[in-house]
């Protein structure tokens, strides 16, 4: 299916029974990856919320039985900012689980200052995407056990900026905040090439998508009177519902209509909503040189390895 094909209307309806599948989701407490997490728990699957705060899972695990009060849910706490977090939470569930999708999910967006994690890396990319590539290749003993399993990271339509080409990772010549987002998104669709072309012939794919625009925490870190307007007049005028945005993700995680590698974004021309469908790649984004620099720099920094 090539980009400008057409495709039916899709809505979560279309999503099959998935009781016996397990799902784990990065910032599954909240917007986006909330979300994603009500509509797999009401379709049966068990699904694992992963954020940085126990107390803001349990609100959302509680949130979710309000409509599905059977829903199976389990939570972990994962920093991904943090390596050695990651570690400890891929390293439990590595052990013991098959995860059937993986949902990399949640971001952060606009750091006014630049910032980093514990680790040392800048915070936007380390986040968005070193934090999300070493939490994969911890998951990905799970993953393998799977008969069936599905990588869907998040991006966004920033990936598609002329200021995120992958250079100066790290943002240390210069920083943007929204440089520095753009970078990271293009850099989930650079790892999800090339993570598709390595995990040809096994039983895993990997899909990226991006949801259009939404109103989410992403977000919290806008400061100043300016960027706060902007955001409220957004959220009346312009920018979809977590509600909507969740429909590329689920789209991408259940449809039986989707191929590894492929980039899922919402059809509607204001790209905020409409059905989901796979969508061009960011100019340059499938290119192998670039995924082959990207996973060198992403193992350089991490000291990560995948097993594939």
């Amino acid at each position: 299916m090539t980009a400008t094909t057409r495709t039916a209307r899709w809505t979560p309806e279309a999503i099959a029974d998935l009781h016996g599948r397990t799902a784990f989701i990065t910032g599954g407490n909240s917007g986006i990856g909330l979300e994603t997490a009500r509509v797999l728990a009401v379709h049966g699957a068990r699904v694992i919320l992963a954020g940085r705060n126990q107390d803001k899972l349990d609100e959302a695990v509680a949130e979710i039985r309000k409509v599905q009060p059977d829903a199976r849910l389990d939570t972990a706490v994962v920093d991904l900012g943090s390596l050695a977090s990651i570690r400890t939470a891929t390293a439990r569930v590595a052990e013991t689980e098959t995860i059937d999708l993986l949902f990399n999910n949640a971001g952060v967006m606009n750091v006014p200052e630049r910032r980093t994690t514990s680790d040392g890396f800048e915070l936007t990319f380390g986040t968005n995407h070193l934090g999300h590539f070493a939490l994969t290749a911890g998951l990905m003993p799970a993953l393998r056990r799977s008969r069936a399993a599905r990588i869907v990271t998040v991006s966004a339509i920033a990936a598609t900026w002329r200021s995120g080409r992958l250079a100066d990772l790290m943002s240390e010549r210069s920083y943007g905040a929204m440089t520095a987002y753009a970078k990271s998104k293009r850099a989930n669709v650079a790892f999800t090439q090339e993570l598709a072309r390595r995990l040809t012939g096994t039983t895993v794919e990997a899909v990226v998508v991006h949801p259009g625009s939404a109103v989410t925490n992403l977000q919290r870190h806008s400061e100043g009177p300016l960027a706060r307007a902007f955001v409220a007049i957004a959220s009346r005028l312009l920018l979809g519902s977590p509600e909507g945005a969740a429909w590329p993700s689920l789209y991408a995680g259940t449809s039986p209509d989707v191929r590894s590698g492929q980039f899922i974004g919402p059809a509607g021309r204001d790209q905020t909503s409409g059905t989901p469908r796979p969508v061009a790649l960011p100019d340059g984004a499938g290119d192998p040189a670039e995924g082959a620099f990207l996973w060198a720099e992403s193992e350089r920094l991490t000291g990560v390895r995948f097993d594939l």
